[in-house]
């Protein structure tokens, strides 16, 4: 399920690779093609109709179907129907989301909606250069399908509306909110009387008593190295505030210098010099990494909220995994304890040139309703970004303790967006990190290494800039 259910897990090579040949192609069209579809029609606007669907136009939607399947997409196009029943509705569920559709963008004759997602997925940043995607904001400003006293945008958790936004416009919606955590038996940690602690300090003590009952304390997916950055960087965000977050994103002088950036490099660092990893952990794949993990054998791992669906298969009955929020690094961290990192996945768009953006809008609408929402949560084991859309489920132990994790942060949720602005400085930093946690760097030189590729990258002028 590497390729599927793990829309943003971000495999370094893979994806960089995927979306160097979506550029390559797309780029071609950067100056021209851009724009909503003026000639599309749009019917009249009504309370039964808000955002004017044409009667008996044609809707094109193309979804990934991965591992989230494409049932809740399917269930969205049925209750749009019951509104819309002349609306003839042309479903795909595909891989190979680029591949697919590059060519169909290149010669401005896409689908109506589309879900960007998956490891060959359209390249964003460059479809938003080439003002290939229409902008949502009346989409957002339309009344929600289950309370029209609501708007959409109110419908939807923090910071799932920014996650899509590009200079000021709203051009992408994503659908499953993941956080970031680490990952322990909630069993295993009864067994031997454990405690998640709430500090960086507690947790290395607690990792020594781990030893002493013969496992490894921590593993990580080695072969890529973004998931140790999770932690690291969620700690100097809760050190340094949102400022810190946004002096890294906005590549300020320095700003991977900072105290609490160097301070969360060096408690990553004391994983690796305690000997608190497990031996040949930099050698593991994601999945060989979170077997191991499975099997009992280490007792914390750090994931994205996807591990659960990704693990189902191979999870022993009992186990009872959990996510719990990275602990505070220091005891005067200015984001509080509860703080997690959250972004949003499952990337859905409105091209510019849609035959009918009224009726991907629509559809887009349906889609985000709660009722969509929760069957997507049941049948995916993900977490909707739809406000109040698991209330009443009975949820499993992991997508529960990410539930639980996003009602106990309230605002206190971060995300960083150089990743998504700036590739080269995403592999970057995985690297060195991939060589913090083998000693082969300290965190002093984690941080020059760091500054200086996003140094780079601020003086490079072929480069798009964005500014938080």
């Amino acid at each position: 399920m590497k390729g599927d259910i793990m829309n943003l897990t971000r495999r370094g090579a893979l994806l960089s690779a995927a979306a160097a040949a979506a550029s390559t192609t797309l780029a071609a069209c950067a100056t021209g093609g851009g724009g909503d579809n003026e000639g599309a029609g749009k019917g009249d606007v009504s309370a039964e109709n808000p955002l004017g669907v044409p009667a008996d136009a044609g809707l094109e939607v193309v979804i990934f179907k991965g591992g989230y399947g494409d049932q809740y997409a399917i269930d969205a196009g049925t209750r749009l129907k019951e509104k819309h029943p002349k609306v003839a509705i042309d479903h795909k569920g595909i891989q190979g989301v680029g591949e697919v559709l590059q060519p169909r963008f290149v010669a401005d004759s896409p689908p109506d909606v589309v879900d960007n997602s998956g490891a060959g997925r359209l390249d964003l940043a460059t479809l938003v250069s080439a003002g290939k995607l229409k902008d949502l904001t009346e989409l957002l400003d339309a009344p929600a399908v289950d309370d029209p006293g609501k708007k959409v945008r109110d419908t939807l958790m923090p910071g799932v509306i920014e996650d899509g936004t590009f200079d000021g416009k709203p051009l992408v919606l994503n659908y499953s909110s993941v956080l970031w955590g680490v990952w322990y038996s909630k069993s295993l940690f009864a067994k031997h009387g454990w405690t998640f602690p709430k500090t960086w300090e507690e947790m290395l003590t607690l990792n020594d008593e781990i030893k002493k009952a013969g496992l490894a304390p921590w593993t990580w997916q080695g072969k890529y190295p973004e998931y140790l950055n999770d932690p690291l960087l969620s700690m100097a965000a809760k050190a340094g505030g949102v400022e810190a977050v946004k002096a890294i994103d906005n590549l300020e002088a320095g700003a991977w210098q900072q105290p609490a950036v160097v301070a969360a490099a060096e408690a990553i660092h004391q994983l690796a010099v305690r000997g608190h990893i497990l031996p040949g952990s930099e050698g593991l794949s994601h999945t060989e990494a979170q077997n191991a993990w499975c099997k009992g054998q280490v007792a914390f791992i750090p994931c994205g909220s996807w591990l659960e669906g990704e693990q189902q298969q191979v999870t022993p009955a009992g186990f009872d995994m959990v996510m719990a929020t990275v602990p505070a690094l220091t005891s005067s961290d200015k984001l509080p304890n509860g703080a997690v990192m959250a972004a949003s996945s499952e990337s859905f768009l409105v091209p510019a040139k849609a035959k009918n953006p009224q009726g991907g809008l629509e559809f887009l609408r349906y889609l985000f309703s709660k009722q969509v929402a929760r069957g997507f949560a049941e049948s995916a084991k993900a977490l909707p970004v739809v406000t109040g859309a698991t209330d009443g489920l009975t949820l499993t132990s992991g997508l529960g303790s990410v539930a639980e994790a996003v009602k106990a942060a309230g605002p206190n949720v971060f995300s960083y967006k150089f990743r998504t602005w700036y590739a080269p400085l995403s592999k970057a930093v995985d690297d060195a990190t991939g060589e913090l946690a083998t000693k082969r760097i300290n965190p002093q030189q984690w941080a020059e290494r760091v500054q200086k590729a996003a140094d780079a990258v601020a003086k490079d002028s072929s480069i798009v800039k964005h500014k938080r």
